[in-house]
């Protein structure tokens, strides 16, 4: 592993324009970095997502905010991948949910395609993937992944969270992640698990493993 500067220097630029992904990544922050600045505070662009990968996206994000503000830029790029639709909507996610008019209106659209295919009365895998990158003024950047497998329900289920997550249950669970808290989802989404490998690296570089250890809880999210 290639060195870095660890722990993370404050403020960190958080690069989301996502009211709700900006809450969640605060409260995951708890611990790693106190002081965040969003996009929009500092009136960030939203570059086009050019890239074919999760991965290459949450990059280019992350590269993008920290050469605008020259600080540590944290980017996420997530989505849902539904296997009988061959991984759409994939990195499309966000763009399905505008070109929809909505949240609401994007589960509807996904649920049309699954009829379409065939599969709307049948169990359907998925998964939720995350990708989050971290870059650095000196050019440095990391990316950590996590992904959560599980089944999709229709109708939607549950108020809180946000994207497909009311149509979205975790495998080994009952509830779909719009009817968990919020505690509960951070515990085991695919954002929770690419944060936890980033803490994981915190840890390996030195960091203290107590002062990264409290959950998103104890933030008061």
């Amino acid at each position: 592993m290639d060195p870095h500067p660890l722990p993370l220097q404050e403020p960190l630029v958080i690069a989301s324009h996502n009211p709700g992904k900006l809450v969640e990544i605060q409260a995951l922050l708890h611990g790693i970095s106190q002081k965040s600045m969003s996009a929009p505070a500092l009136q960030l662009s939203s570059p086009a997502e050019t890239e074919e990968t999760f991965e290459g996206n949450a990059h280019l994000k992350a590269i993008k905010a920290s050469n605008a503000t020259q600080k540590v830029a944290l980017a996420d790029d997530s989505g849902l991948c539904v296997d009988a639709l061959a991984g759409q909507p994939g990195i499309h996610s966000a763009r399905w949910a505008r070109d929809a008019g909505g949240w609401a209106e994007a589960q509807e659209k996904l649920q049309k395609a699954l009829d379409e295919s065939g599969q709307g009365g049948c169990p359907v895998t998925a998964k939720l993937h995350c990708s989050l990158a971290i870059a650095w003024p000196s050019g440095h950047t990391r990316v950590f992944s996590g992904q959560v497998q599980g089944e999709l329900v229709w109708p939607p289920r549950g108020e809180n969270g946000s994207g497909f997550d009311a149509m979205f249950v975790p495998e080994g669970y009952s509830q779909t992640f719009a009817e968990m808290s919020p505690t509960a989802k951070s515990k085991i989404d695919a954002r929770s698990v690419a944060f936890s490998k980033l803490k994981e690296e915190l840890v390996d570089a030195g960091f203290s493993e107590a002062a990264i250890s409290t959950d998103a809880a104890s933030s008061g999210v």
